[in-house]
């Protein structure tokens, strides 16, 4: 564990990274940095859970003890950033599930529109 509470590389375990992403505000959090250019970071509050501060906090910290994000503190804040070489290199195959998840939920709004 490093000092921020996060895994290494080396310690991030499968059943904690699906048990993370089995709750759906979590994986909009993951779904969302994702879809960002590879190193972005964005404030905890700018996802807009629609869940009181503690629980976004227990979000957060979820994400983070699995490994799934890293959280940088920027001075007044914290950033999340998704750790997507430590996810890539650990779980082959993870980041392509998810983006085919983000692929699918594009389409079903298009659907949704169209109709």
């Amino acid at each position: 564990m490093t000092d921020s509470g996060e895994p290494n590389q080396a310690e991030m375990e499968l059943g904690p990274v699906l048990a993370a992403l089995a709750d759906r505000h979590r994986r909009r959090v993951v779904l969302t940095l994702l879809a960002e250019p590879d190193g972005a970071e964005r404030t905890c509050s700018s996802f807009g859970l629609p869940v009181s501060k503690a629980t976004v906090t227990h979000h957060f910290r979820t994400l983070r003890e699995a490994g799934l994000i890293r959280q940088v503190n920027r001075g007044n804040s914290n950033m999340a950033q998704l750790r997507r070489a430590d996810l890539a290199a650990r779980f082959p195959g993870l980041i392509e599930l998810l983006r085919a998840e983000i692929q699918r939920d594009e389409a079903t709004q298009r659907d949704e529109i169209a109709t």
